[in-house]
């Protein structure tokens, strides 16, 4: 007799809200395994079943129990509230599994029955904040480092996705959401709408929407689901909602498209449009610098080099992409414009310039190394990836080298003359985009 694993995710509580499948995989087991709370969720469903029940820190010995009974012969539901799959048992029952040597082909087979998840449920009785996209963190550092989590919230935070916080808060665990307030205020307004939904379609169920800047004082606990709007998101009539995005490309809701946008067809500032929108941007909008530019879009200035070396038409400005393996040639034809400054950004927004001839360069292993009796600059030269040669005309001449993921590592630039660049390094800058690009293109 071969016996089954069905992990069921019975969704939030409220039996009106569990599937027919959840149901059914209940009523067709032998044993059902559970937290104790869970248990007690589904007691309706249990008359004649053998029920293990577990604590909160036991979550392997559910494991383990399941796939014991399962040897036995036995159909066992393992059973979870919202989606099994998410924060919930199925992973590390498949861990288990596999670590005793468990096969998918072997006789003992898994089905998992998916639920509505916390987030589902608690979205469900505030409105609609999911309706664009977002993410979903847990803050229970129990088994996961803070670090990994806070850099999880930053990046959410950079990239303005609506945020869900699971295991927001505990009795010993209670500086975790104050700390994740703090990150997201970097990036969010102080009003931006909150939802904190606890015991979602249980008896206890309680929702307070306040703002971000309240979000940490809210009554809070581990059956509390966190829903953090992005830059977008509002609250009408009580509702919490995330527009999907319709006014980027209709006039409202029911009315036309907007001028340079059609129905069905994506966005002039979509992939394969928004470089030229960025372009029409510089060349309608003069004085502004790679960074300027970059701030305004929310995106590292490798991408607008990018952008303006992608087409014509980019107002005062003008860039060329350098291949990774002519960084060298870059370097080397460098030597011809004289007296370079060098600008170091760091991310935290200081701003190094030096100056220096291309001859002070010295490639040693993966650093490149400045060294003059006044300074000595290291660059790693590895984490260069390109560069490009960009200029605004009349105002800067250069070559700025960027990193895989479009930052900026430095930059050269042409120095000036009693406030003027002179004919012959102007010449002489205009020789090294010629050869570098014909070179590229005879390649």
């Amino acid at each position: 007799m071969n016996g089954k694993i069905y992990l069921v995710g019975f969704g939030p509580g409220a039996e009106e809200h569990m599937t027919f499948k959840a149901k059914a995989a209940i009523a067709e087991s032998d044993v059902v395994i559970g937290y104790t709370t869970y248990i007690k969720l589904v007691k309706d469903l249990l008359d004649g079943k053998e029920v293990v029940k577990k604590g909160m820190t036991e979550e392997i010995d559910r494991c383990v129990e399941a796939y014991e009974q399962a040897k036995l012969g036995k159909t066992v539901a393992l059973i979870s509230s919202g989606d099994i799959g998410v924060y919930g048992m199925a992973g590390p029952t498949y861990e288990v599994l596999l670590q005793a040597g468990w096969k998918p082909s072997d006789d003992i087979q898994v089905e998992i029955v998916p639920g509505s998840t916390a987030l589902s449920a608690c979205a469900s009785l505030v409105g609609a904040p999911l309706t664009h996209d977002f993410c979903s963190i847990s803050l229970s550092d129990l088994l996961t480092p803070w670090p990994v989590i806070a850099r999880r919230i930053e990046a959410a935070g950079h990239a303005d996705f609506v945020v869900a916080l699971y295991n927001p808060k505990s009795g010993r665990r209670t500086q975790q959401i104050v700390e994740a307030q703090a990150i997201l205020l970097r990036y969010r307004r102080p009003d931006t709408p909150v939802a904190v939904v606890k015991s979602a379609y249980r008896r206890r169920q309680s929702i307070q929407l306040v703002r971000l800047d309240e979000m940490a004082e809210c009554d809070i606990g581990m059956l509390t689901t966190v829903l953090i709007g992005n830059s977008s998101t509002f609250i009408k009539e009580g509702l919490m909602i995330t527009p999907r995005g319709y006014a980027n490309k209709y006039s409202s809701l029911t009315g036309a498209a907007k001028d340079g946008e059609q129905a069905g067809i994506s966005l002039t500032m979509g992939l394969e449009g928004w470089y030229a929108c960025l372009r029409q941007y510089v060349q309608d909008t003069p004085g502004l610098t790679l960074e300027k530019i970059a701030d305004y879009f929310g995106v590292p200035v490798g991408e607008v080099l990018n952008a303006i070396a992608a087409g014509e038409n980019a107002g005062e400005h003008k860039a060329a992409h350098i291949q990774t393996d002519k960084l060298n040639e870059v370097i080397k034809r460098c030597e011809t414009w004289g007296r370079l400054r060098g600008i170091v950004r760091a991310e935290a927004g200081a701003v190094t310039e030096l100056f220096l001839q291309a001859k002070d360069f010295q490639l040693r292993g993966e650093w490149l190394n400045i060294e003059t009796e006044a300074f000595h600059c290291h660059i790693n030269w590895h984490k260069v990836d390109s560069a490009y040669l960009a200029c605004r005309e009349g105002k800067s001449y250069g070559v700025n080298f960027i990193d895989n993921k479009g930052h900026l590592v430095f930059r050269l630039l042409l120095t000036k003359e009693n406030g003027e660049f002179s004919a012959q390094k102007l010449e002489a800058y205009s020789q090294t985009w010629q050869a570098l690009t014909e070179e590229q293109n005879n390649d």
